[in-house]
């Protein structure tokens, strides 16, 4: 789950066929709604991809920290969704992810 400011925005998923991102319809319906980055405006629309949109990949950490964190968890370094979910609940920006099942 994709949350901005706190707020549920949306949904990301891994497929068979890459991945998916879907806004949340009640956070577009949200007056002051703001997109999570400016290459994902809101749209009813589904955004897929072949690869991890290039947001979702800036937001998993790099350097010494990304070492720490696939040792600590003992995941591959190109397995880009799980370190997203694993890394990105406590971001420096707006933008938080945390699995669907907590």
């Amino acid at each position: 789950m994709v949350y901005y400011q706190d707020k549920l925005a949306g949904m990301i998923a891994e497929t068979d066929e890459g991945y998916e991102f879907s806004y949340d319809a009640d956070y577009l319906n949200v007056e002051t709604a703001k997109p999570i980055s400016l290459t994902m405006p809101l749209l009813k629309e589904k955004y897929t991809s072949k690869v991890l949109f290039a947001f979702f990949d800036g937001l998993i950490p790099e350097g010494w920290l990304l070492n720490l964190a696939t040792e600590h968890w003992k995941v591959k370094r190109n397995d880009r969704f799980e370190l997203l979910l694993l890394t990105c609940r406590d971001t420096i920006g707006a933008v938080t992810i945390i699995p669907e099942n907590e």
